[in-house]
């Protein structure tokens, strides 16, 4: 190596540079490297922009979920909500996984009773399958009344536990749904 190339050498050595621009910890373009100016944000190149409610908890912070295309390329904290102002607690900062992470299913699996193997089954099979369930223990389990004739009309043998990440839109269905099979246990996890 010859004195030029140490000299060139010497003038990168970054506590040099950091002298050199009165950077003294390193907060300028100093601790710049190639790599840092190439940087760019993952939601510059995004095509379309949806506002979502963070999926984890009953707090529902307001998430502004980028895309190209129909592919998600990030998921970041909603400054105009009024609830988080553009925060997202660890959980919902890796939202981004929980969509888009390569162990998420894409289909149905299915053990049946005393199985050991799991089989992927149609969806519409499934859902068929969890009626089908629904019904029966609805019918084995209802109650009409007492036994001093007080009406009942109730199943113990279902009961439910919501999501906090639903809305009040989906709650009321679903407690009407509850309620119209029977169901007198119903609760939800906002509450727990």
């Amino acid at each position: 190596m010859g004195m030029r190339d140490m000299v060139r050498s010497a003038t990168g050595w970054p506590v040099l540079k950091q002298l050199k621009h009165k950077d003294l910890f390193a907060l300028g373009e100093t601790a710049y490297s190639t790599r840092t100016k190439e940087l760019a944000p993952r939601i510059r190149q995004a095509d379309g922009v949806t506002k979502s409610v963070c999926p984890y908890c009953a707090v529902g912070c307001g998430q502004l979920v980028y895309t190209i295309g129909d592919k998600i390329t990030d998921i970041e904290g909603d400054p105009d909500s009024p609830i988080s102002e553009g925060r997202l607690c660890p959980k919902g900062a890796a939202t981004f996984g929980l969509v888009t992470g390569s162990h998420r299913l894409h289909n149905v699996l299915y053990r049946a009773p005393h199985g050991t193997e799991w089989k992927t089954i149609p969806l519409e099979e499934a859902m068929d399958m969890i009626a089908a369930r629904v019904k029966s223990v609805r019918d084995s389990t209802w109650e009409a009344a007492t036994e001093d004739g007080t009406p009942l009309n109730r199943t113990m043998g279902i009961a439910h536990l919501g999501g906090a990440t639903l809305d009040n839109e989906e709650n009321y269905l679903i407690k009407k749904l509850f309620t119209a099979l029977g169901a007198i246990q119903i609760e939800n996890q906002a509450r727990i």
